[in-house]
């Protein structure tokens, strides 16, 4: 039986919930022509099997190999272009996140790992024990977004507080904050952007 695995156990039809359930380190990024290796130290190393995903930051990755003291995946040019991860550097903490599994429940919402867009971080502020944080969203993901709607940045399954012409905000709980790599975050830094998948069938099927 694998050890983490979808429905069914296809690539393309492997999903994830938007909740981080863990963190990693970036050991090492290196660049092989126009792809690259990146070296995770990944907590649940010892869970894992060659094959299996693994969403780094929102971005599903694949298990290519596993060492005593790191989990390395290779990074296809096409991903390094459309997302933030070609910025990571050694010591860089990522969000992870296993593949859903038949039967586990789902608490954030459906995530696919396929990074549409990447933002910016535009203000990251303290508001009591919460942090409030504004998201540039390029045109491409803002119509797909609505106030209190969802979507994934690196990874995380966030609700939209308030949607404004060109970003959106967002409240961000002390767990969250703490257990996600916005607690190294700031102005300026990439994020992975992940449209609601219902929104972007929509919008294909309007599009027609």
């Amino acid at each position: 039986m694998p050890s983490r695995w979808a429905w069914p156990d296809e690539k393309n039809d492997i999903m994830f919930t938007g909740l981080v359930e863990a963190l990693g380190e970036v050991d090492s990024l290196q660049a092989k022509g126009e792809q690259a290796r990146l070296e995770l130290v990944i907590p649940f190393a010892d869970e894992l099997a060659l094959g299996d995903s693994v969403a780094v930051n929102g971005c599903c990755l694949t298990v290519a190999e596993i060492s005593s003291d790191s989990v390395a995946f290779d990074v296809l040019a096409q991903t390094l272009r459309v997302t933030s991860l070609g910025k990571l550097s050694e010591g860089s903490v990522v969000n992870l996140e296993r593949a859903l599994r038949v039967g586990d429940r789902l608490g954030g919402h459906f995530v696919q790992g396929h990074v549409d867009a990447v933002g910016v971080i535009v203000s990251l502020e303290e508001n009591g024990q919460d942090h409030v944080v504004e998201v540039s969203l390029p045109p491409e993901i803002h119509k797909l977004c609505v106030g209190k709607g969802s979507i994934a940045i690196d990874g995380i399954s966030l609700t939209i507080a308030e949607l404004k012409e060109a970003s959106a905000v967002f409240w961000i709980t002390p767990h969250t904050f703490s257990n996600t790599n916005l607690r190294d975050a700031k102005p300026g830094d990439t994020v992975n952007l992940e449209g609601d998948m219902l929104a972007k069938h929509v919008a294909a099927l309007l599009g027609k």
